[in-house]
């Protein structure tokens, strides 16, 4: 917690819930559009036009993959088998592999400045503290390990049991971060498991790669619903950024993008669009 502390060192946070969006200033709001939101906002963030932010996302069937997927040798067939399942497609700018999102995955973006001054662990440690903040009334089981056999595996896995719920990327913009993780809160994440390893099965189809792809075993990734036994939303989990932001000594404040971000927002927007313009033209 201290590191959490030390690292969020202003006591007004600003705070966007973007769970619910159709649209967003003129755009269709998709992955696409909050991976551009976020570069927008740490762009303000990193150059002190804007204290830290919390940003709550979701969205609707999504499987968001990360630039060594795009190299898989049949990344055509397999995009198709996630679209023919009803799965949008956007490919991020931050770090990590394939991840399924839908209603019941919360995305949290913390957004900080002083790049040169979070260490890329040190910014892991800090989500990691917040999470465990988050949910300190209803566990303390939450560990911080590399959980084989789950998507997107790395050494911030968050799991309880040895069962994976979440994972945390960082994707830095000149002087800002923003540190995302994904909340598997509710819903059923072996179906998504079992979409995420039939997409690297087609897409690899047993050929030899220089990235080692992970062998996803469903049964390694769960909902915190299931892993705690009790009913939870997003929208209950929402309400908890308050009292944690409480134990911080951190007031949230509601605002909208500046004109400033306004306008980073359709750069960046754009450059998603671009990227992935390839996929796009998979049918």
């Amino acid at each position: 917690m201290e590191k959490l502390k030390m690292i969020m060192n202003q006591s007004t946070i600003r705070y966007f819930d973007h769970t619910k969006l159709n649209t967003f200033y003129r755009k269709p709001y998709s992955a696409l559009t909050s991976f551009a939101i976020d570069d927008a906002l740490a762009l303000s963030v990193g150059s002190r036009q804007s204290p830290p932010i919390i940003r709550l996302w979701a969205h609707p069937k999504t499987v968001v993959l990360g630039i060594p997927d795009a190299r898989l040798p049949y990344i055509d067939e397999g995009i198709r088998y996630l679209r023919s399942n009803g799965f949008q497609v956007v490919i991020r700018n931050s770090g990590g592999l394939a991840v399924a999102l839908d209603e019941g995955v919360l995305n949290v973006s913390l957004i900080l400045p002083d790049v040169k001054a979070i260490s890329i662990h040190n910014g892991y440690d800090a989500m990691y503290q917040f999470i465990q903040s988050l949910f300190r009334d209803l566990t303390d089981e939450i560990k911080a390990y590399e959980i084989v056999g789950s998507y997107c595996p790395g050494d911030y896995d968050l799991s309880i049991d040895g069962v994976k719920f979440a994972g945390i990327s960082q994707r830095r913009v000149k002087n800002g971060v923003a540190i995302q993780v994904y909340l598997d809160i509710e819903g059923n994440s072996h179906e998504r498991a079992r979409n995420i390893k039939s997409f690297y099965t087609i897409g690899r189809k047993g050929e030899q790669t220089t990235f080692t792809y992970p062998t996803v075993n469903p049964l390694k990734m769960g909902s915190l619903s299931t892993l705690l036994g009790k009913k939870l939303t997003v929208k209950n989990v929402q309400s908890c950024f308050y009292s944690t932001m409480k134990i911080l000594d951190k007031s949230l404040v509601h605002t909208s993008l500046t004109a400033s971000e306004q306008e980073q927002f359709h750069k960046r927007y754009e450059q998603m669009v671009k990227r992935n313009e390839k996929i796009a033209s998979i049918i």
